[in-house]
């Protein structure tokens, strides 16, 4: 059974924050900020930019994009992330009904910047086992810039957290675009690195938590994470990249495209030059930021606006997540 990408969606906000102004929050260089983090700017929600109603917006492109009936969606898979219009929400079921997918049913899925590559995997194994599922809508809004404090030097590798939405349709016996193999890592000694302390269970939101800034994305032990994740982290990457290919049919050397999140350049450089691959073979997306599970659809769109992308080519999307999650799908570009 073939199962393909029939669409695509991105939306971007209007507004946008340069490396500059960051550096000048920051306290810090301007040329950190552009050459080692690799944000020249980043996009920034307008007023009406909420995290849902992004997702909602990228929906609507791709479906339009193909003429698509949004009746003969059969299921709908919230990707976006759950800081949205409100704290307790199944955003899925708001999408669902927004787009016109009335005949679909929809729920919610999380796995941090990995929720894409994650949902990709989950929607294709359920068109496999549900005859009954034909047509998915995966979509969704990312926008945790809003938990970043520029003057917490803990949490300046989370400095480049844009905005924006991404919409993906996939469809049983499309001749286009075929996904392949999906390779999921989750490492669980992770889990609480990287939190907004307040606002759980665990941690009520208070005045206080307010004064104290525990609303805002920290980092728990940061020599500790750091040395523990520069051990596995980009052997994990390859190692999903690698796996994907590979259990898809393909070898490494048959690359052809990487789809990749924004991190800080150099991590970027290793990943390309330890597959053998030149700049060419990626978009650095110094120019958006890191717009969380996002960043695989503006990539997979950017590389197919600016002819990267061939028939026959293959391609890989590529994510990681703090938690932490590595993910990696395989796509054989083209009719």
């Amino acid at each position: 059974m073939s199962i393909g990408i029939l669409s695509t969606g991105i939306y971007l906000p209007e507004d946008y924050i340069t490396g500059e102004e960051i550096a000048r929050m920051a306290g810090i260089p301007k040329e950190i900020v552009e050459g080692k983090m690799g944000i020249k700017r980043k996009t920034i929600p307008g007023s009406e930019d909420h995290t849902c109603q992004m997702g909602i917006r990228a929906a609507k492109k791709a479906i339009k994009k193909v003429n698509l009936d949004p009746l003969t969606i059969d299921l709908v898979i919230y990707i976006g992330e759950e800081h949205k219009e409100y704290p307790l929400w199944t955003a899925g079921i708001k999408l669902q009904e927004e787009v016109g997918a009335l005949n679909a049913w929809a729920f919610d899925v999380a796995l941090r910047c990995g929720t894409t590559v994650m949902a990709l995997k989950v929607a294709k194994n359920m068109m496999i086992a549900d005859p009954a599922i034909n047509t998915v809508l995966l979509a969704g809004g990312y926008r945790n810039g809003d938990f970043i404090d520029y003057h917490n030097p803990r949490t300046r590798f989370m400095y480049n957290l844009g905005a924006g939405g991404g919409a993906i349709i996939l469809q049983k016996n499309c001749k286009k675009n075929l996904l392949l193999e999906t390779e999921m890592l989750t490492d669980g000694s992770f889990s609480e690195d990287v939190v907004v302390v307040a606002g759980g269970t665990k941690h009520p939101l208070t005045q206080q938590a307010l004064e104290e800034g525990k609303n805002k994305l920290d980092v728990l032990d940061p020599a500790g994470m750091k040395e523990r994740l520069e051990k596995k982290s980009m052997k994990n990457f390859l190692h999903v990249i690698r796996k994907s290919v590979l259990n898809s049919g393909y070898e490494e050397k048959d690359i052809s495209y990487v789809g990749m999140l924004h991190m800080k350049k150099s991590a970027h450089h290793y990943v390309l030059k330890e597959l053998g691959l030149s700049e060419e073979a990626s978009i650095y997306l110094e120019e958006y930021g890191h717009i969380g599970q996002m960043d695989q659809i503006l990539s997979l769109e950017l590389a197919e606006t600016s002819g990267k992308l061939k028939n026959g080519n293959v391609v890989v999307l590529v994510s990681a997540g703090i938690g932490y999650a590595w993910g990696a799908s395989v796509i054989r570009w083209g009719e």
